[in-house]
């Protein structure tokens, strides 16, 4: 059991790539995020671990896995959806939260693409101000509104595509 942020503010958090060991602490991540596991999850997540083209990276704290996301490569447009690689999936546990697991996640990500593509993409549910604000550090900026992205349908019908170019 990991203890709330505030009982361990000197100790830091890190990044690494995630392991097909790590899939079951993920699942764990998620479900204290609120998150709800979808039929398949562990085998999609072992699949994208192996996957070179994609990235999985996990959040560490001592030697608990307290967040991770991963990235998404697209090869083909789907209708405004461009092809690209694009940022997905990052949860951090609660008792990890304000100790900047999301920033080291995201930049992770972003210096990966950036040595693939010079642009990251990203989707989310247009009330979701704390992602938005999350990666407007990084200059993500809208490029279109929809009610679904490649597939991914939005609470409330309205998701935002943002751009980012890595230059």
């Amino acid at each position: 059991m990991l203890e709330p942020a505030a009982a361990h503010p000197t100790r830091p958090v890190t990044v690494r790539a995630a392991t097909p060991d790590d899939v079951g602490a993920v699942s764990v991540v998620k479900a204290d995020a609120g998150l709800a596991d979808s039929p398949g999850a562990a085998r999609a997540l072992h699949e994208a671990i192996a996957d070179p083209d994609r990235l999985v990276v996990v959040a560490v704290l001592g030697d608990v896995v307290v967040g991770w996301a991963k990235t998404h490569h697209y090869p083909d447009a789907d209708g405004p959806a461009p092809a690209g690689h694009y940022l997905a999936g990052l949860a951090v546990t609660p008792a990890a939260r304000r100790l900047g697991a999301g920033t080291l996640l995201t930049q992770a990500r972003l210096d990966w693409i950036r040595a693939r593509a010079d642009t990251a993409l990203y989707f989310t549910n247009a009330r979701n101000a704390a992602s938005l604000a999350l990666h407007a550090r990084w200059g993500f900026v809208e490029v279109v509104r929809g009610a679904a992205f490649r597939g991914v349908p939005f609470a409330g019908g309205t998701g935002i595509l943002l751009s980012a170019r890595l230059g």
